[in-house]
């Protein structure tokens, strides 16, 4: 009994901070969002300039919290000037959904861009010269990861679809160009339920500014759901500690209290 309750604990613990992280997320303006405010892993203040590997390249290990979007509604995280517009299927689409199917509330991967709010890590390998991989480790959900390879490598002509895409990388001046194609069209980019199919390719741009910020930004192109390609912006912010082990699947008991329009928290 006391393991079920220390259990039941930690989960209430860990979808209050979710909670918490996304409802200050969501009134974040753009400019906010790309100053890394209201939740988003915000830069604070200037620090030390950015590591660097020997090869010279920006060295983007290390735990962050933050991301490019926003987890509640990505169409809070538009950059100036950028519209968000979907086809008519796609906002018909929204209108039918149901909290207790977010992929993200069945433990299942959250995709790109829209991450968790939870911490996640960087990796670069290897260290002593140019790296052939990247990759991002996620403490939410299943514990997945990201896999992007950085040796030169062009998308396959047709890659099975996937959470996470097929990702290359390469530098641009100092910051990180990562380029995906490849999805499935299971994740929803925000709570609300904003779809894609899997036409959607996808380019992030992440640029650690100093120290213990980096900003992101994220290009969504999908002609089968949006009018146009547009870009979101954030943040994130370096954290001390671990990830730590966090199994959804054992803790999600709330699916059958949350049937209701996909929605908010």
């Amino acid at each position: 009994m006391r393991i079920d309750n220390a259990m039941k604990k930690h989960r209430q613990f860990l979808y209050a901070i979710g909670v918490a992280a996304v409802a200050m997320s969501v009134t974040a303006t753009p400019v906010e969002a790309q100053r890394g405010r209201g939740g988003r892993g915000a830069p604070q203040t200037p620090s030390a300039p950015a590591p660097r590997l020997p090869d010279g390249t920006p060295d983007f290990a290390g735990l962050w919290q933050g991301g490019g979007t926003n987890n509640g509604d990505i169409s809070r995280a538009l950059k100036p000037g950028e519209e968000l517009i979907m086809l008519p299927w796609a906002e018909e689409h929204m209108t039918t959904l149901r909290s207790q199917n977010d992929p993200q509330a069945n433990c299942l991967p959250s995709g790109v861009p829209r991450g968790a709010p939870y911490p996640w890590r960087m990796l670069q390998t290897p260290t002593h010269e140019a790296a052939t991989h990247i990759f991002i480790v996620y403490e939410g959900n299943i514990h997945s990861y990201r896999q992007i390879f950085m040796d030169g490598r062009d998308h396959p002509d047709d890659p099975d679809p996937t959470w996470y895409g097929h990702s290359i990388g390469r530098w641009d001046g100092d910051t990180l160009v990562v380029d995906s194609v490849g999805f499935n069209d299971r994740f929803w980019f925000d709570y609300l339920g904003h779809p894609h199919t899997e036409q959607l390719h996808i380019v992030e741009r992440y640029t650690r500014t100093d120290m213990d910020n980096m900003t992101i930004e994220v290009m969504i192109d999908d002609p089968g759901a949006y009018e146009k390609p547009f870009t979101v912006a954030g943040a994130a912010r370096i954290q001390e500690g671990e990830i730590l082990e966090y199994i959804c699947n054992e803790y999600n008991i709330d699916l059958e209290h949350i049937d209701a329009p996909a929605q908010l928290p």
